[in-house]
């Protein structure tokens, strides 16, 4: 499906069935709104789904993994080997995002979207979780130009439109994001200075745990791969093509996908988040289906969650990625749900509100 049929698409929730749940919420058997977000999150995810009586089914976590060009000016803590060596450990089950996904009853799945070398997992378990999809064996170092063109930025949504897409078709009613890419907070932080048109020292944390010396060095280079491709913030897929990754380009499709199909998601942390809002710079409407799992420790993630208007549902002091903060909020959602539909009226129980 072309890009521009995607976001035709995309239809704005009905603010109908909010009004709906609102009412019902206004029912329930304790003081009003007593139990905070968690009856915006149930009144949300009735708008989504259009029902009194939502339910979440099948939870899923979708990876998207790729290498980035500008590792080779130093601006990770560690090498690019750790990519792949990673997403062996995903596919093994043995990461943070395993475990925190057992725990709330999601899949996981991993999409090869620009891994330099090619993955030989052979028979190993959980192999057939990996899905390569590669738009390019790793970006283009972008301090000398684009990260990769136009039409390979347009791909890489794509592809994260068509898996999100096929997870969707076979139950997943709830998906999180995740992502795996040693030296992607750098394109992350680029593209959260363009479209939220924050400063570098706002924006550029220390990703895998650079010092002080490697910051600096790492502001540097954001400002060096903005001056020298000039990405345009009213263009999306522009901003993608210049300073972003094929991993984040593969969120964004994620973060499209649901909006069409009008499924509900859960964005990560601030890679995650640096895909939706590309996704938001070619959608707005978007944001209507997005929950923000967690706010991460890594600077300026909460600047981004601002500027699309979300409220993290954790704020734990993570910043692992893999989607670590999305599952773990699945178990929030689930949690408003049951309140939402288990928690009776004061009618049903009989109980005087006055």
């Amino acid at each position: 499906m072309e890009l521009a049929e995607i976001i035709d698409g995309i239809k704005p929730i009905d603010q109908q069935w909010i009004q709906k749940a609102q009412e019902r919420t206004a029912q329930l058997v304790m003081p009003t709104r007593a139990l905070g977000r968690l009856h915006e999150i149930s009144e949300q995810l009735c708008g989504i789904q259009q029902t009194l009586q939502p339910a979440i089914d099948k939870k899923a976590i979708l990876i998207m993994a790729g290498d980035h060009g500008v590792v080779t000016e130093g601006v990770s803590a560690y090498p690019q080997e750790v990519t792949p060596a990673m997403v062996q450990t995903f596919l093994a089950g043995g990461a943070g995002i395993n475990a925190i996904s057992r725990q709330v009853g999601a899949d996981v799945w991993v999409v090869d979207m620009g891994i330099i070398p090619q993955l030989d997992v052979g028979n190993m378990p959980g192999a057939d979780c990996l899905i390569v999809e590669k738009v390019g064996n790793g970006t283009a170092n972008f301090t000398s130009g684009p990260a990769m063109s136009r039409q390979d930025a347009q791909k890489a949504i794509q592809v994260g439109f068509e898996q999100a897409t096929k997870l969707f078709e076979n139950g997943v009613d709830l998906l999180g994001t995740g992502d795996m890419g040693i030296g992607n907070s750098t394109p992350s932080a680029a593209i959260g200075v363009v479209l939220c048109r924050a400063s570098l020292d706002e924006m550029v944390g220390r990703g895998t745990g650079v010092d002080e010396a490697g910051l600096a060095h790492k502001r540097d280079i954001v400002r060096q791969a903005i001056e020298v491709n000039t990405p345009n913030p009213e263009d999306g897929l522009d901003v993608l093509a210049k300073v972003g990754g094929f991993e984040i380009g593969g969120i964004a499709g994620v973060m499209l996908a649901g909006a069409y199909h009008q499924r509900t998601l859960v964005v990560d942390g601030f890679i995650s988040t640096a895909g939706a809002l590309i996704a938001a710079a070619l959608s707005p409407i978007v944001k209507d289906y997005c929950f923000a799992g967690h706010c991460s420790a890594e600077t300026g993630h909460r600047i981004m969650l601002k500027h699309m208007g979300l409220e993290p549902i954790l704020d734990l002091g993570m910043r692992l990625g893999e989607g670590t903060g999305a599952a773990l909020a699945m178990g929030v959602i689930q949690g408003a749900i049951r309140m939402f539909k288990e928690v009776l009226t004061f009618e049903e129980a009989g109980v005087a509100q006055e």
